[in-house]
């Protein structure tokens, strides 16, 4: 039987725990609670495919360089910095992501694809270039992608 995704978080913790890594077990205690949240919500409880986890832990990812960056404009160094190496932990467990030059041949396929032009055809290329960078790629950015094509 193959390992699942939270299966993986479990394993990790425990290691963290035994090797008195703080950051690592608090990092993932959080990440598995916001796993165990999402599978509770909503009408019935049920177990969360691997790329249902792989979402909360980039949503998670997000909030720690959200985090980090208001930290930093609110000059509390220590916490920015805390939040960066917790977002650091919670990148290993995510897909690689796209680099910009990556990015951008993805969409001026799509936007070639599809004939669009104007800003008025973003919805109609984010729905192609959507499946294809999904987790690999965050939203706004490639949201910004389509539009900077888009407009030149």
């Amino acid at each position: 039987m193959t390992t699942t995704l939270k299966q993986r978080l479990h394993a990790d913790l425990t290691t963290a725990i035994k090797g008195r890594d703080e950051l690592r077990s608090a990092t993932l205690r959080l990440t598995l609670t916001a796993i165990t949240k999402e599978e509770v919500a909503g009408k019935q409880a049920r177990e969360l495919s691997d790329d249902e986890v792989l979402k909360v832990i980039a949503r998670e990812e997000k909030k720690r360089r959200e985090a980090a960056e208001a930290f930093e404009l609110g000059g509390r160094k220590a916490s920015a910095e805390r939040e960066l190496a917790e977002g650091e932990v919670l990148q290993a467990y995510l897909p690689k992501q796209l680099d910009d030059a990556e990015l951008s041949g993805i969409v001026a396929a799509a936007i070639k694809e599809s004939g669009a032009e104007g800003p008025r055809a973003m919805g109609a290329v984010m729905k192609i270039v959507g499946p294809k960078v999904a987790g690999l790629a965050e939203g706004g950015r490639v949201a910004a992608e389509v539009k900077k094509q888009l407009l030149s």
